[in-house]
């Protein structure tokens, strides 16, 4: 997964506003919306032992074990209009997406994607 410089700026700002209790900004997926499946954005006091960490610019991001064969190749952007701000995911796994763009419809990544990434 990568950072464009718009979304590390914007993590690494709310990160300060966080205080010292950031770990960095946790990233997985769940099941639900009307397409499948969201993204999930939590703050984390801590790093597990099994998250896959991306540092950019100063922001620091913590992918969830069980998100990582969703999210390989994923770019997160963050982008702002007159009527939004929001992180934004380019995503090579999404096979579909909903309407209103709350929730995505997922495949894990090919199995030479993974060989890719061991090796």
């Amino acid at each position: 997964m990568k950072l464009s410089d718009r979304a590390a700026e914007r993590i690494k700002a709310i990160m300060a506003e966080q205080g010292a209790g950031a770990a960095g900004l946790r990233i997985g997926v769940k099941k639900g919306g009307c397409a499948g499946m969201e993204y999930t954005l939590d703050w984390a006091a801590e790093q597990k032992p099994f998250d896959e960490v991306v540092e950019h610019n100063g922001a620091r991001v913590l992918i969830d074990p069980k998100a990582v064969m969703y999210l390989l190749g994923t770019e997160m952007d963050y982008k702002t209009d007159k009527l939004s701000a929001q992180f934004v995911f380019t995503n090579p796994n999404q096979t579909g997406s909903c309407g209103c763009g709350e929730s995505v419809n997922l495949a894990p990544a090919s199995g030479d994607k993974l060989e890719a990434l061991r090796g």
